[in-house]
């Protein structure tokens, strides 16, 4: 069902969406009963987190998610609350759920992730078909995310190969067999450093090493860039023939989920306002910056992404043989 009728300009697809759960305890210990406070419910998943952003910084935007059970109807219905529109396929099975416990007494984060639930091929293909109709109408198509039981490793192939078909480009973060099993049709792909490395199978110590597989990525036809998420030092551009790196903007250190999400939203829209995609990266950066202000997966507000925006150094060239 969606929410309502209208054009978006960016499409999200979240096949493995989930209910985040984030709470404080005092300590974490193996085999007490942990007491938790303050519980906050928010709605999660890559490409949800990365709707919710873009909806934040003004784009028209729309999520596309697979969604059953209460977890389900309730992630629905937050991502409703939060004035994002929606698509939603129903499912057999019970939406999971994504628990994160802040430690109070060491600053520490402890989270954890369930599997999900199994998807029917009738399943897969009604998400497929409204990713279909979806990117047919959009700007930019952004899946996010890790893959559901039952979705076969190939899949963001084939929403790779439906947007390369309706001329719609698509900007992927993803990880595990969902990222190897991607061979052709991404405009950006946006790994972090761990993720590179699980990709190409090498443990890629230095810069030149990272970029170096960067490149081969669009060598191969994979991307026409890619995105190389460094955290707290920064980013890695690679375009073809040409290295760029980013810095960082200083935040004092807060909860990291959804920073790369946000970073992957605010991209978008700065596509969509037809920037560059290099300042459309710093403005990602910002984005990821702010994420870190917010409890939880809570989003980044607009004020904070324009305010570090301006922070955000030029990135710097880096020739070829560098690092």
């Amino acid at each position: 069902m969606g929410t309502r009728e209208f054009s978006p300009s960016i499409v999200t697809v979240t096949m493995n969406p989930a209910l985040d759960i984030t709470s404080d305890a005092e300590v974490v210990r193996h085999t007490d009963k942990v007491r938790c406070t303050g519980a906050r419910y928010d709605p999660g998943g890559g490409g949800i987190n990365v709707a919710r952003v873009a909806h934040t910084l003004g784009a028209r935007v729309s999520a596309i998610f697979p969604a059953g059970g209460p977890a389900g109807k309730m992630v629905a219905d937050l991502v409703a609350q939060a004035g994002v529109p929606l698509q939603r396929i129903g499912i057999a099975g019970t939406t999971r759920e994504s628990f994160t416990v802040n430690e109070l007494s060491t600053g520490k984060q402890f989270r954890f992730v369930l599997q999900g639930p199994e998807l029917s091929d009738l399943e897969q293909a009604q998400c497929l078909d409204l990713v279909r109709a979806g990117a047919a109408g959009a700007q930019f198509v952004v899946a996010s995310g890790s893959l559901p039981p039952g979705v076969p490793s190939d899949w963001y192939q084939r929403i790779a190969d439906v947007c390369e078909d309706v001329g719609t480009p698509l900007i992927l973060d993803t990880s595990g067999g969902g990222l190897t099993h991607v061979k052709s049709g991404v405009f950006l792909l946006k790994p972090s450093i761990r993720e590179l490395r699980e990709c190409v199978g090498q443990e890629l110590r230095t810069e030149a090493e990272q970029l170096a597989a960067a490149h081969d990525l669009i060598g191969c036809g994979v991307s026409q860039a890619v995105l190389v998420s460094l955290g707290g030092d920064g980013a890695l551009l690679a375009t073809p023939g040409h290295s760029q790196r980013f810095s960082a903007v200083q935040v004092q250190a807060g909860s990291g989920v959804g920073a790369g999400d946000a970073m992957v939203a605010a991209i978008a829209v700065g596509r969509t306002r037809g920037w560059p995609l290099n300042k459309s990266v710093r403005f990602g950066i910002a984005a990821g910056a702010a994420m870190l202000l917010t409890p939880g997966t809570a989003t980044c507000t607009r004020p904070d992404v324009e305010r570090f925006f301006e922070a955000v150094a030029e990135p710097v060239d880096i020739a070829a043989g560098e690092g």
